[in-house]
């Protein structure tokens, strides 16, 4: 199950931590930490939602170290791949927009990016995230309301990229 998971919970960890090399550190503390509670799988009812919630755990803990704040994200990380045949343009285009999402995610707050992010990047239900947060069904709602608000606005167009 976990590796069925694997290009999922990377990229929810990825978005969580703000770095390839992080998520990959995170992911691997998540694998262990489900192998090692893997006696507990018969009385689990929802195995994706506990393994989510391992990782997204994993991923706090990896982001509230000291050290892991301070390190920056390098461009080389990029893991979005472009089609060989667009034009530079287009890749440019495709470039800029990955980079403006990835500013407004960063810009949410914690429990508002994480909502966001199991619903995008884990296509987890909200009860199924509810379940892995361990919180209410109408936080979840709350909070992915309260993110998607404030994603329209950061992304939204300003008036001087729509004047001619």
């Amino acid at each position: 199950m976990f590796a069925r998971l694997h290009g999922e919970l990377l990229g929810a960890l990825y978005h969580l931590l703000g770095n390839m090399e992080d998520a990959r550190d995170a992911l691997q503390d998540s694998f262990i930490k489900c192998w090692r509670n893997q006696d507990k799988l018969p009385e689990i009812e929802n195995v994706r939602a506990w393994i989510f919630r391992i990782a997204i755990n994993t991923g706090r803990d990896h982001r509230e170290s000291a050290w892991r704040r301070k390190r920056q994200h390098l461009a080389a990380e990029e893991e979005t791949v472009v089609s060989p045949h667009a034009s530079a343009e287009k890749k440019v285009e495709h470039a800029e927009q990955l980079d403006r999402m990835r500013l407004a995610v960063l810009e949410l707050r914690d429990e508002e990016r994480e909502v966001f992010l199991l619903r995008q990047n884990g296509d987890m239900t909200y009860d199924e995230i509810a379940v892995a947060l361990d919180i209410p069904s109408g936080t979840v709602k709350t909070r992915m309301r309260m993110a998607l608000e404030k994603l329209r606005t950061i992304l939204a167009p300003s008036k001087a990229d729509a004047s001619p």
